[in-house]
């Protein structure tokens, strides 16, 4: 049936339009680095993000976000990597490969629980296109998820392997389009409408200049707090009000963590489990039905894995442990204003079954902030 439904997609171009909608737009500014030009994961040089918006009635509220180390043949220089499992309740594709070998080799994609299936099918499509890959006979496909079935009718599975695709070929970097849009289109956060968020920041020049960007598809329960204000308490709508009665979300967040930084699979696990503190610092609490997964790359490119090489030996210098501690700080940070940025620019939808999330009140956001003195 769905084959003859008529999908309005909406393909988010990123270099089309800036995101308007954002905390830092309201004066609202998270840790003490400093942020990159768009304060996107795409101000880590050659990354891209791209997204497949599926809207459809009151019943389809889907899509598709790729994120790119580079553009070009992934999997014959693969990328440093490294996946962090905060709460298991998902169903992240690609992970015992990326856990046994430390390396990625395919673009990430996030989407709907159930339509991991078809994203890793397309993105195996993706790969065995290349020409200098027609040999190849395994591929490490890694897809992750959140569950957008309130909004969203996530049984009748409407996303294809050529919405996937059109998400990898439209990627670009610049501005990143965030809130009801991509994987993000149906999902919920901390009691309001969640989506995608973004957010990044650079080391100072004395440590190299390093850029840390994060990207998160936003779908998890707990008490909202923005720079720690109980902004969740202040509204009056938080987990735990009222046990009979309160919204239903409990999971879950997917975090893609992208930098220049050259880091070794264990040192990204190390970076990637730093996230959790920023969910954390948002209220998150990483509830028993919630899948918190991030994904960590290092898109360096003198320690990019060869698929295939004449020598015995992998050559690369990378970052030693006592340099981490400013990229931990780097990430606690992006990850935190990511979340938040996700729930600024959400909108209010209303999905099947008639349910309907409201957006984050922002005026009332802001007179609270004020009222704690946490806003410029």
């Amino acid at each position: 049936m769905k084959h003859f439904v008529l999908f309005l997609i909406l393909l988010d171009f990123l270099n089309l339009n800036a995101q308007i909608n954002r905390a830092r737009d309201y004066g609202i500014t998270i840790g003490i680095l400093k942020t990159g030009e768009n304060n996107a994961i795409t101000d880590v040089p050659g990354v891209k993000v791209g997204h497949v918006t599926l809207k459809s009635g009151d019943s389809i509220n889907t899509g598709v976000t790729a994120i790119l180390a580079y553009q070009g043949n992934i999997f014959q220089n693969k990328v440093p990597a490294a996946i962090y499992i905060g709460n298991g309740f998902g169903k992240l594709t690609g992970y015992p490969q990326v856990e046994e070998l430390g390396n990625i080799e395919t673009p990430i994609i996030l989407t709907n629980t159930l339509s991991v299936p078809v994203a890793a099918d397309a993105l195996i499509d993706y790969t065995l296109q290349f020409p200098e890959n027609r040999n190849v006979r395994s591929v490490n496909p890694v897809v992750g998820e959140t569950n957008d079935g309130g909004l969203n009718d996530i049984r009748g599975r409407h996303i294809t392997k050529e919405h996937v695709l059109q998400a990898i070929t439209s990627a670009e970097g610049g501005p990143v389009k965030e809130g009801n849009v991509g994987a993000g289109t149906g999902t919920s956060c901390l009691g309001f409408k969640g989506g995608i968020g973004t957010s990044s920041r650079i080391l100072p020049e004395s440590r190299s200049g390093y850029v840390v960007g994060v990207l998160v598809q936003t779908n998890f329960g707990g008490i909202l707090q923005i720079n720690g204000v109980p902004v969740g308490q202040e509204l009056g709508r938080y987990r735990f009000r009222n046990i009979k009665n309160e919204y239903t979300e409990d999971g879950s967040c997917m975090i893609v963590i992208m930098t220049n930084a050259p880091l070794s699979p264990k040192n990204l696990k190390r970076l990637a489990a730093r996230s959790m503190f920023g969910i954390a610092r948002t209220g998150g609490i990483a509830s028993n039905g919630s899948g918190d997964f991030t994904i960590a790359v290092s898109t360096a490119e003198d320690i990019r894995i060869p698929y295939s090489s004449n020598s015995m030996f992998e050559e690369s210098g990378v970052l030693r442990n006592d340099r981490l501690d400013l990229l931990f700080e780097a990430v606690i940070e992006a990850t935190e204003e990511a979340i938040i940025n996700s729930l600024f620019a959400a909108e209010t939808v209303t999905g099947k079954g008639n349910i309907r999330i409201e957006s984050l009140p922002i005026e009332k956001t802001l007179d609270i902030l004020k009222k704690y003195n946490r806003t410029k």
